[in-house]
């Protein structure tokens, strides 16, 4: 495989990277992620919104790496809380990521509230970066709504709650080819597929 195909995915969230190398390595691209660099700190999520970050991660390691970086921010933006999590997303509940205890949080606040209009989309925002070269950036956006309660056990994240009234099921029930059709990062991937390879020339 010729070394400018090689991708690394700046997660170390295994069920992010699965997603990702299903998708991209079909295309030809050799995928790796930060579980293959034990060494690289986490880049500190300081933006105010998700381009912010993925630029931050993308372009912090491309740079140590020398590379070609490929970041996501991603999150679930609730109406009825004025689009939080939002970038909070991952650590909504506390500094420690815990998927069970942030949805735990979101349903207690919802049901907080009467008549309250549940709907919500996940956000996902791609930065591709190389040094020397001007960031590619794409998103992609996923609407549903947010369930009473948790259901289904694949996925990770705010799948359990993410509910799609077209389908009749969370995120959670769908099967990975399924999810990996219609999701946040499978619509924004898909707007990267258009422009990557000649990004990449």
């Amino acid at each position: 495989m010729s070394e400018q195909k090689t991708i690394i995915i700046a997660t170390k969230n295994e069920g992010k990277a699965k997603e990702f190398k299903q998708m991209l390595e079909p295309k030809g691209y050799y995928i790796k992620t930060l579980l293959d660099y034990p060494e690289i700190e986490d880049v500190k999520e300081t933006g105010y919104t998700f381009e912010d970050n993925a630029r931050l991660k993308a372009e912090t390691i491309s740079e140590l790496l020398q590379t070609a970086v490929l970041a996501d921010d991603s999150g679930l933006c609730i109406d009825a809380l004025d689009g939080a999590p939002g970038v909070f997303s991952a650590r909504f509940s506390g500094e420690e990521k815990n998927d069970a205890r942030n949805n735990a949080k979101v349903l207690a606040m919802l049901g907080e509230m009467t008549d309250v209009d549940r709907s919500a989309h996940f956000h996902c925002t791609l930065v591709l970066s190389k040094p020397g070269k001007e960031s590619l950036v794409v998103e992609g956006k996923f609407q549903g709504e947010i369930a009473q309660f948790p259901q289904g056990d694949s996925g990770f994240g705010y799948d359990p709650i993410f509910f799609l009234p077209e389908l009749g099921k969370s995120v959670a029930e769908l099967s990975e080819d399924e999810k990996n059709t219609i999701s946040h990062r499978a619509l924004a991937l898909k707007e990267l597929d258009k422009q990557i390879s000649e990004w990449f020339e």
